[in-house]
């Protein structure tokens, strides 16, 4: 434990720059099925199954071997206008036993779309008992920036994120949930011990604070460690290891520039009360999903991050080393496809899916694990 407590404190203290970028070309893309939009979200139910979210509003369990589609029912109406829409799923800890699954999804109301966190039984090939757990306080008259990932940690929580809507200094002001991180327990109640659950003037679902637009969220049951990846403006995304209570930055500081010119966003890099990242992006990958990979197919990758990438159309694979830096490196960018959701099975397979429609499988090229055999 205090080797862990050392290594991370080494990680919070490193320059985010120190780090190399490899291309690769090694692995072996089945395409399972194809979808009519964009699939958002994947939860694999099973080896055989999962559930994949199309962003317009529709979800489908699929077979796995065979990529047969199954529309499923009772889905809530959603607000698909720009980033909005249907997007995360994820199965519930206790799925076995009781059924739950868990989404995020952009609830239209009268102030305007709200990232909100939902549940619902899957009974056959609907949802029943359908529940929103949080609207959150995020509508903005914008359409980006919604957030949006689900993660659960071993100890009856779930994490979800939201961006800030679009909306600069929503990231800083604790009495909305824009551009925040969310911990509730499992029914959607707040935990007692959330870092802010005594401050009558903050949110207390707040876990932590300061983000942009987070899409990717991981929490590892290892090292009891959550991490995120989250889209900066231009040359600014960032992995980071979330801790309860911490700031990350926005826009306070931001490796980023302007859109409209070669103007640094905030007032530096770093500031004293503000967590820096593990590791920035320049340029931007615009980072989507996020997973720490643990398994035996591709068994030197354990450990690594691994971030699906939509403006530089990879999959981005990241080791930290002891010291802090990072080694970066490249796969599929052959395919030229915008990569937006990524899962892992227990046989170490990976599941992508793509804003053209597509879920893909990754599995190791033969040819390269019969180099390795030899």
């Amino acid at each position: 434990m205090k080797t862990w407590i050392l290594f991370l404190a080494s990680l919070l203290a490193l320059d985010a720059n120190a780090s190399k970028t490899i291309v690769d070309g090694s692995l072996n893309v089945d395409e399972v099925t194809q979808f009519d939009g964009t699939p958002w979200g994947i939860a694999l139910l099973n080896d055989q199954e999962a559930i994949v979210t199309v962003k317009k509003g529709v979800a489908y369990k699929v077979n796995l071997a065979n990529g047969k589609q199954q529309a499923l029912s009772g889905l809530p109406e959603v607000d698909n206008r720009g980033q909005g829409g249907l997007l995360d799923v994820a199965k519930s800890p206790t799925f076995d036993e009781e059924k739950w699954v868990y989404f995020t999804y952009s609830k239209p109301t009268d102030e305007g779309a709200k990232t909100t966190l939902a549940r619902a039984k899957l009974i056959d090939n609907g949802f029943t008992k359908w529940q929103d757990l949080l609207v959150s306080d995020s509508a903005s008259s914008d359409s980006k920036h919604y957030g949006g990932r689900i993660a659960f940690d071993d100890k009856g929580h779930v994490f979800f994120s939201i961006g800030d809507r679009g909306v600069r200094e929503n990231a800083q002001n604790l009495n909305n949930h824009a551009g925040s991180i969310i911990r509730l327990n499992l029914d959607g109640s707040v935990p007692a011990d959330n870092p802010f659950v005594t401050h009558a003037n903050i949110r207390n679902e707040i876990w932590s604070y300061g983000h942009r637009n987070p899409q990717g969220l991981f929490y590892d049951t290892d090292t009891h460690t959550l991490w995120s990846n989250e889209h900066g403006p231009r040359g600014g995304d960032e992995i980071n290891l979330i801790r309860p209570g911490a700031n990350y930055g926005w826009p306070i500081v931001s490796h980023g520039k302007e859109y409209w010119g070669p103007v640094s966003v905030g007032d530096g890099i770093e500031k004293d009360g503000i967590d820096n990242p593990i590791k920035v992006f320049i340029p931007s990958i615009a980072p989507s999903s996020l997973l720490r990979y643990k398994g035996m197919l591709f068994s030197n990758w354990n450990g690594d991050f691994l971030s699906t990438a939509l403006a530089l159309r990879h999959l981005n694979k990241v080791k930290i080393e002891q010291n802090g830096e990072t080694t970066e490196t490249r796969y599929l960018e052959d395919l030229d496809e915008r990569l937006r959701s990524i899962a892992q099975d227990s046989t170490g397979a990976l599941y992508i899916g793509t804003d053209s429609g597509k879920l893909l499988k990754i599995t190791l090229a033969i040819e390269t694990s019969l180099k390795k055999a030899g």
